[in-house]
């Protein structure tokens, strides 16, 4: 057994690692007090309301993936498709959805005891809420890699022992005589896993778009009349929608984020490998990212130890107490990605200038998105300032940020593109520069345990806050959990940003993995991809509709879910004697139930357009319409996702800013303007904007599982 085969075994091994690692937190969080009965009462609501969600979105989920399981068999028996896409499809989608599962059962376990913990210091409530984001950043790592060994030693064992794959390969090596055993197998191997990334991304688009309808519905019609109308501080008891807020930051923003990166993480490995066979480079190119991964989350682990704060409550000294665990993994990834790349492939170590290139990139896409989002920085203060003259400026205001934020991570991403592509080789050898693409993702993405970590703590945070207002916490307890609270903004703004900067550089890969797919199906199929080919250019025009499209879909359904809402907090203040002078209780579990039934019911039409709008291109377009529809949404995606994301970040930040003294303070006339302000951008940054990047992906992972039959029935 050589160097190569030995380094495939860590990858069951770090799996292992990050779920035991995932345990020991959790045993550790557990160990912490819920509180007063009040707190644990308060907690137990929105655990109830959480589970009782997501029991029902995964039921209908469900239906979606059965339907899915009988067409794709269908496909196989046909011979558009190998027998193991269905299972693998299924897969991807059971692991996503488990890993989004565990991260919302930590959050709703840790609320109260952050809450608890910063009754004693500062320090404590951040250690636990950090904790608790970081089980999720590890469950999702533990499992991906947990998924792709299974698939990759299955497959291996199958295409070299079983007669069925014995003869797949032969036949494949009589059609292409240039191709060895060992090239043959492992071009089945990331052929079959690039398809489980479909099921994961289907998956992760119903949460975030589910979960994100839930939350935001809850937020905007607790706010628009709690806050605006009735005049009362955000998360009081006597507001009906306050526990299905709470419960919807731990759907949304927990356990949709958690399906999300899942999927970008699998998505960017398995796009990789495929790219690895396209230039030559078999399973030594291949070991790249699978182990790089398995660095990722030792050194993720290592970051976590990193976090600790003083008692100062400042946004910059916290931020910074994050920033070591983050910095610190980044640059131990870093140095041990060179000794790898020099053992595996050390002719080729301008692959480890790509993987520099993406773990740079990476940092600096979640610096601008801070910097533009974060109450510390000039932008997100001005635009405060412009809600001494009422709420329209404030919206105004907050596009016009969004917009000239988009600047920054897009000139990142292209550097990083051309960079990346060049350090690999791509100048002299095209298919190696596509592979240094590739492995910048990959190492994007290869601290994802404590990245993750970082933006899983803001519900958490938020949570605590809302626990504590509701409980009657003394006033340095709320002062604490806000702070943190602050942080979560933060900290989930940077996420997204990226999040989206991850999932641009994670599609053209897999649009490249695309057109390798295309081409190992027909050896002879040659691709016109110029803009003056009608089909690529309709392609184009499409795919950057289809984001607007997506975005108009998840906002429509926010308003209307948000109208019920509104409508039913206003009729049990009406109705509910003693409810504003609080000696009545609210309501909770019908406004719950309201969100719950109306996220169900509107998630649908968003998350089948990614699934069906590839298929129906690439009939009437061809493959090469297909391609430029990938372009299109490519592109036009990232910069309106990442739009979306800062802008409503800075409009929350914003309002927060006001909350703590500033510009009139809480109550004044500019703080209900950044009320509407931060009501506008919380579709924008926590339901629209976070879900575009899944749709991206969805839309190239289903391109790919059915080129095959696109390529036999297209009309052009």
């Amino acid at each position: 057994m050589n160097n190569v085969d030995l380094l495939f075994y860590l990858v069951p091994v770090g799996s292992v690692i990050a779920l035991v690692f995932a345990a020991i937190l959790v045993k550790q969080i557990m160990k912490y007090s819920e509180g007063t009965e009040k707190m644990a009462k308060i907690a137990a609501a929105v655990r109830q309301g959480a589970n009782a969600y997501l029991k029902r979105q995964y039921a209908g989920v469900a239906i979606f993936f059965a339907v899915m399981v009988v067409l794709l068999t269908v496909l196989a028996i046909m011979g558009f498709l190998t027998p193991f896409v269905p299972f693998a499809f299924l897969t991807g989608g059971f692991f996503s959805g488990l890993a989004g599962f565990f991260g919302m059962r930590i959050a709703t376990s840790s609320n109260a005891r952050t809450a608890n913990a910063a009754k004693e210091s500062l320090n404590s409530g951040l250690r636990v809420a950090f904790k608790s984001g970081a089980v999720m950043g590890f469950v999702v790592v533990g499992l991906a890699l947990l998924d792709l060994s299974i698939w990759f030693f299955f497959l291996k064992w199958w295409y070299n022992n079983v007669s069925w794959g014995i003869s797949a390969i032969s036949e494949m090596m009589a059609k292409n005589p240039n191709l060895t055993q060992d090239g043959a197998v492992i071009q089945n191997i990331t052929s079959a896993m690039l398809t489980f990334g479909m099921g994961a991304s289907s998956m992760a688009l119903f949460a975030r778009v589910g979960g994100g309808i839930f939350t935001k519905a809850a937020d905007v019609g607790a706010d628009l009349v709690g806050k605006v109308e009735a005049g009362i501080p955000e998360d009081d008891p006597r507001n009906p929608a306050t526990i299905a807020d709470n419960v919807g930051d731990n759907v949304g923003d927990v356990a949709g984020m958690g399906a999300d990166l899942y999927e970008s993480y699998v998505g960017s490995i398995v796009s990789t490998s495929a790219l690895a066979v396209a230039a030559g480079l078999g399973f030594k190119g291949v070991t790249i990212p699978m182990t790089i991964a398995v660095l990722g989350v030792l050194f993720s682990i290592v970051g976590t130890f990193f976090v600790r704060a003083g008692e100062k409550a400042e946004q910059k000294v916290l931020l910074a107490a994050l920033r070591k665990g983050i910095y610190g993994s980044t640059i131990l990834v870093w140095i041990a990605s060179y000794f790898l790349v020099k053992l595996v492939l050390p002719d080729n170590m301008g692959i480890w200038g790509a993987i520099s290139v993406g773990l740079l990139a990476g940092n600096l896409i979640g610096f601008f998105t801070e910097y533009f989002t974060s109450d510390t920085y000039k932008p997100t203060q001005r635009l405060s300032g412009t809600s001494k003259t009422g709420p329209a400026t404030v919206v105004i205001g907050g596009i016009s940020l969004g917009m000239y934020s988009t600047l920054f991570p897009v000139i990142i991403i292209g550097a990083s593109v051309i960079a990346s592509f060049g350090l690999a080789g791509g100048f002299e050898t095209f298919n190696m520069g596509l592979y240094g693409v590739g492995i910048a993702a990959v190492g994007m993405l290869s601290t994802l345990g404590i990245t993750l970590a970082t933006d899983a703590y803001g519900p958490v945070a938020d949570n605590a806050g809302g626990i504590a207002e509701m409980s009657g916490q003394e006033s340095f307890v709320r002062e604490r959990t806000d702070a943190l609270d602050s942080l979560g903004n933060t900290t989930a703004a940077t996420g997204k940003g990226f999040a989206i900067g991850s999932a641009a550089l994670t599609a053209l890969a897999l649009i490249s993995a695309y057109i390798e797919e295309i081409k190992n199906i027909d050896h002879d199929f040659v691709f016109d991809l110029s803009i003056t080919n009608p089909p690529v250019l309709v392609g184009l025009f499409i795919g950057a509709m289809l984001p607007f499209l997506f975005a108009s879909f998840t906002m429509d359904a926010v308003g209307r879910a948000a109208q019920g809402i509104v409508v039913e907090v206003r009729r049990q203040f009406k109705e509910i004697k003693g409810l504003l002078e609080g000696k009545a209780e609210a309501d909770y579990a019908t406004c719950v139930d309201i969100c719950t039934r109306s996220a169900q019911k509107e998630m649908i039409v968003p998350a089948l357009t990614g699934v069906i709008t590839p298929i129906v291109v690439g009939i009437i377009l061809g493959v090469n319409g297909v391609a430029g529809m990938l372009a299109g949404a490519t592109v036009s995606g990232f910069v309106l996702a990442i739009m979306m994301a800062n802008s409503g970040g800075a409009w929350d930040n914003a309002k927060k800013y006001i909350e703590a003294g500033n510009n009139g303070g809480k109550g004044s006339d500019a703080h209900k303007a950044a009320v509407v302000g931060d009501t506008v951008g919380d579709p924008f940054k926590d339901t629209a904007g976070p879900a575009i990047n899944i749709l991206i992906k969805l839309l190239s992972m289903t391109s790919i599982v059915f080129a095959a039959f696109v390529l036999g029935n297209a009309i052009m």
